[in-house]
């Protein structure tokens, strides 16, 4: 697997909170664990301040995740400048949303990373673009995080807590 995939704050977040809780699926979080200490996936530390204002565990986990947080570098802050000076509205500043985004298609331009994002396209009105736009105009791949789970081939088995049997399943009762 030569392709490195950078995650977006929004990549995390509702993995962490939605369809991939750690208590629901905690194999995703150990894969991630493991993509990221192959240098596989990685976020810019700009991720890391978006995660710190959280208090569900995820910010503990990520931080805590050997090699996910790459350091800032001169040539990815020389990305995030030309990025802001083409798209200046991409962070919302005036609500503080959003402020990892162009770091995030920095760091992916710099390392030639895919970025992985749950954002989408759509219409934001006049000089509003969110990271799938810009990516788009700056050729830097961009997909989705389930797009991302079949690239790198996560595969995830279900079970119950406690096991079930198949009598019961089929709504029969032993008594």
């Amino acid at each position: 697997m030569n392709t490195r995939y950078c995650l977006d704050t929004n990549a995390l977040i509702r993995p962490w909170t939605g369809y991939y809780a750690p208590d629901l699926c905690p194999d995703y979080w150990d894969i991630l664990r493991d993509l990221a200490g192959k240098g596989i996936i990685f976020c810019p530390e700009e991720v890391r301040r978006e995660l710190e204002k959280r208090e569900d565990g995820l910010f503990k986990w990520a931080n805590g995740t050997r090699g996910l947080f790459e350091p800032l570098s001169e040539p990815m802050q020389r990305r995030m400048r030309e990025i802001l000076l083409g798209y200046p509205r991409l962070v919302d500043t005036r609500k503080g949303r959003d402020l990892a985004d162009p770091w995030v298609i920095a760091s992916a331009w710099e390392a030639g990373a895919t970025v992985v994002t749950r954002e989408t396209v759509k219409n934001r009105g006049p000089d509003r673009y969110g990271i799938p736009e810009v990516c788009a105009k700056l050729n830097i791949a961009c997909i989705g995080d389930h797009h991302f789970v079949r690239a790198v081939g996560i595969k995830l088995n279900a079970s119950l807590d406690p096991p079930i049997s198949a009598r019961e399943r089929l709504g029969f009762r032993l008594e």
